[in-house]
């Protein structure tokens, strides 16, 4: 992962340089659900997975660890959930939709395609960004993952940052219906 650099300095006249090792093979991925209900606080349900090369060959996501997420997400939630999702390539598998036509509790909107400006949870890899991940040299996968962990759990804590992330995006939620209206 190339550091992202918040705030740096030289000397004048010297250009700072920001040597980076060449790029790894490992891989961290993050999957995240921003949960709105009216008249309680936001939540964050979050899950990392860390490409160790010994599961199935991939190195993000599939949309079994999708739906383990979702599964999870509606056991802590205790009711329905109206999933907003963006165009990510694993979301609209065939598998994946068939899982989701059969679970009564879940109603699955996509959102249109380049628009992550309508999607809250950019809002909080955003704030990772700036945040925790910034201006840090990461010595190991372990420890890129324990900043992610220590980050989102902040953000978790802390729903006036999540409730931040749907501010951002110009939706809202009404109390009458489960859907996510544009002001």
């Amino acid at each position: 992962m190339t550091p992202p650099i918040a705030r740096t300095w030289a000397r004048r006249g010297h250009t700072p340089v920001i040597r980076v090792r060449g790029r790894s093979r490992r891989r961290i991925s993050i999957a995240a659900l921003t949960c709105y209900k009216p008249g309680e606080r936001a939540r964050l349900i979050y899950r990392p997975r860390r490409d160790d090369g010994r599961r199935d060959g991939r190195k993000s996501f599939a949309w079994t660890d999708y739906r383990s997420l979702l599964q999870v997400a509606h056991q802590q939630l205790g009711g329905p959930i109206v999933l907003i999702w963006d165009n990510l390539n694993v979301h609209p598998d065939a598998r994946m939709r068939t899982w989701i036509a059969d679970r009564d509790w879940l109603t699955v909107h996509q959102l249109p395609p380049y628009a992550p400006d309508l999607n809250p949870v950019e809002g909080i890899w955003s704030l990772l960004r700036r945040g925790w991940l910034s201006n840090v040299a990461f010595t190991s996968p372990d420890h890129l993952v324990q900043t992610v962990r220590h980050g989102l759990r902040t953000v978790h804590y802390r729903s006036d940052l999540i409730d931040g992330c749907l501010a951002g995006t110009s939706l809202s939620i009404t109390p009458t219906t489960p859907r996510f209206q544009a002001q």
